[in-house]
């Protein structure tokens, strides 16, 4: 588990994140982790937990609340490149992403405490609503059948659901029974 101070060290770098963004994008859309700041640190334990079962690969699903806030903390992509999708000023230009920034998905490497490399992927979701579970689910488990033997520990999905409102039903509850599949 991780112990006290990392998880502070880990709280107070996502808060600093968020405040950056809000003083300096003050009017734009930006699905803050505010609220929910102990997703970094939980995932950050999930993650060297599962390292330490033999986890090398890690696809997540989640929707929009926090997602910025993730790809920086968890995924590694750069703190620019964050920035530069609130900078960019025509969104349909040639050099623009053509999505908005919370709809992106980002690849990167996540450290573990052990000093173990993971690779991570934060599945694209330009949807509001949990469309992106069975993507994420679907996507691993096809890596998992391509690699054979024993790919179920080394290759997981972690879905987040927003907004607290699971209630069981929906798409949410269908991806869920994926787990029931042989």
């Amino acid at each position: 588990a991780i112990d006290g101070q990392a998880a502070l060290e880990r709280l107070v770098r996502a808060d600093l994140f968020e405040e950056v963004l809000h003083s300096r994008y003050p009017g734009s859309k930006r699905f803050s982790l505010e609220g929910v700041t102990g997703l970094i640190p939980l995932l950050d334990d999930i993650l060297d937990e599962a390292a330490g079962g033999g986890l090398e690969e890690a696809l997540i699903g989640m929707s929009h609340r926090g997602r910025l806030n993730v790809m920086v903390q968890i995924v590694g992509r750069p703190v620019l490149d964050v920035y530069a999708g609130f900078e960019d000023p025509d969104p349909k230009s040639v050099l623009g992403s053509g999505d908005v920034k919370y709809h992106m998905g980002a690849t990167g490497a996540y450290r573990t405490r052990r000093g173990r490399d993971l690779r991570v992927k934060l599945v694209s979701n330009p949807s509001h609503l949990e469309a992106v579970y069975p993507v994420a689910v679907g996507r691993t488990r096809a890596r998992q059948m391509r690699e054979g033997d024993g790919a179920w520990k080394r290759i997981m999905a972690i879905v987040l659901h927003g907004d607290a409102a699971f209630a069981g039903q929906g798409i949410t509850a269908e991806a869920l029974n994926f787990s029931g599949l042989p």
